[in-house]
């Protein structure tokens, strides 16, 4: 997942005003710096709980492995209006941007409690599903566009809060604090990354599962460490065929606990005083001339096509791992399989925060290119061995992945800000742009699957798809040592 958006080599500095103040004058800006904070949570909260939900989507709308990526298309699409975006904070300020991110974001949650609740039956508060097989696949599928739509636009405000949440931390105390600032909202942010899996499996989940399921799953768990080929039906079907009821609660009422706290968030801000941000002018290396567009640097669309592809690694993983166990366990139910597998994600996104805390170490004793290409191989060889090692052992291989994925991230992104002097900041949205991969590159992937489980052969269909990351890795390689390279000076 991007750490932010609005990664660019710019100057952030107070007015005037405020450079001017005398020590005893300085205003406190604690509970701003706080409420900033809160936002770098739901950032990486709402971004890792939206891929979260593509198991517990599929099981409960009947989806194939294709449409339950669509989730991730949903969200990481609407990362293609980002340079318009930009502009628009250019516009209107950082302030007005952040607020008014806060604002669709809650109002997407809001649309989802009430798009969602339109589809259940006034008495039963259950959304009925026909008997009839085309009836009840038109019902399913119009209420999992409903809840698509309204994590777009969830995903627009995210981009806008993107853009201007690092920016803020900076500013929001001492400069000679801000580095420690910048470190703490990180970590809040992979925090929220690991939690973001336990809340899907936990609450949202957890509100479709009765006790007697939740003994039934843990009696599941015990029995296929002994036979993988268990045969196990879903716990409101005996065939394979849609369940009589869906319970909307599951999902609306978590989206409205959420709208609430980013509403209250929205309005608190709407209060606060917060210092100017300007962009102060960046100083450029009189040795290299510069060109006249940042469309004129081969390095910058290769970085966004690096990006591209390491959104499909990095979303990937999580993306592919309910097909994985499902190809492990074809005779279990997949109503099973979503509880179970969602409960393992959150290993996934705790490997990224560990890694992003060493990588800062890590960082300070190699060079960028050694360790990027030292992560990449390293990724690619836990990928590997999933497919060599048996069982449950092969999922944790892949889990172990976002350990190395979580410092490619930033090295691929500053290797494409390399010599843009005065384009850096257009380089930025260029690059930006290539988040878009996490949306249809798993798409691929997911219709693989579904083909291959169309001649009932997931397994081969789930091993070509997470083999396609081996293309993945190899670009990012020579992107590395090569492609960045391309059209820079002779130094």
């Amino acid at each position: 997942m991007p750490e932010s958006i609005d990664i660019q080599v710019i100057n952030l500095k107070l007015t005037k005003t405020n450079k001017t103040m005398n020590q005893n004058q300085k205003p406190n800006y604690t509970f701003a710096l706080i409420v900033v904070i809160a936002v770098c949570f739901l950032i990486g909260f709402v971004t890792t709980m939206n891929n979260s939900m593509i198991a517990f989507c599929k099981s409960t709308f009947n989806l194939s492995d294709t449409q339950g990526q669509f989730v991730n298309s949903a969200f990481y699409g609407m990362y293609v209006f980002s340079i318009l975006l930009g502009m628009l904070m250019n516009k209107i300020g950082y302030k007005k941007t952040m607020i008014g991110g806060l604002a669709v974001v809650a109002l997407g949650f809001l649309f989802c409690y009430f798009g969602i609740n339109s589809y259940a039956d006034g008495a039963s508060g259950m959304i009925e599903v026909p008997s009839d097989e085309v009836a009840a696949k038109a019902l399913t599928t119009s209420v999992f566009y409903t809840f698509l739509m309204c994590m777009a636009c969830v995903a627009i405000g995210i981009v806008m809060l993107q853009l201007v949440a690092n920016p803020y931390v900076m500013v929001l105390g001492s400069p000679e604090r801000g580095a420690f600032r910048m470190t703490i909202s990180q970590a809040i942010n992979s925090v929220a990354t690991v939690f973001a899996p336990m809340f899907v499996s936990g609450i949202i989940l957890g509100n479709s599962t009765s006790p007697e399921e939740e003994a039934a799953l843990d009696n599941l768990k015990a029995k296929l460490a002994e036979d993988p080929n268990l045969s196990y039906a879903n716990p409101t079907q005996a065939t394979e065929s849609l369940a009589a009821q869906i319970d909307p609660s599951s999902i609306t009422t978590p989206f409205l606990g959420l709208c609430i706290f980013v509403a209250a968030l929205c309005l608190i801000l709407a209060f606060l005083k917060l210092p100017e941000i300007k962009e102060g002018e960046q100083s450029f290396d009189k040795n290299i001339t510069y060109k006249s567009s940042v469309f004129k640097y081969p390095h910058v669309w290769l970085c966004a096509l690096a990006i591209c592809f390491y959104m499909g690694l990095e979303i990937g993983v999580p993306s592919m791992i309910p097909a994985k166990m499902q190809s492990l366990y074809p005779n279990v139910g997949d109503q099973w399989i979503t509880k179970i597998a969602t409960g393992y994600l959150a290993f996934y996104w705790a490997g990224m925060m560990v890694g992003r805390f060493a990588g800062s170490w890590i960082l300070g004793k190699f060079q960028p290119r050694t360790v990027l290409s030292t992560c990449l191989i390293a990724g690619a060889a836990c990928i590997g061995i999933s497919f060599i090692l048996p069982g449950m052992s092969g999922v944790y291989a892949m889990l172990l992945a976002g350990l190395f994925h979580s410092v490619m991230w930033p090295l691929i992104f500053n290797l494409g800000l390399q010599e843009l002097g005065p384009h850096t900041k257009a380089g930025s949205g260029v690059i930006n742009m290539g988040v878009i991969g996490g949306g249809f590159l798993t798409v691929c992937m997911g219709l693989i699957i579904t083909n291959y489980t169309k001649l009932d052969d997931i397994t081969t269909g789930v091993t070509i798809a997470i083999g396609l990351m081996f293309v993945f890795y190899l670009y990012e390689i020579w992107f590395c040592w090569r492609g960045s390279k391309i059209g820079l000076s002779k130094k």
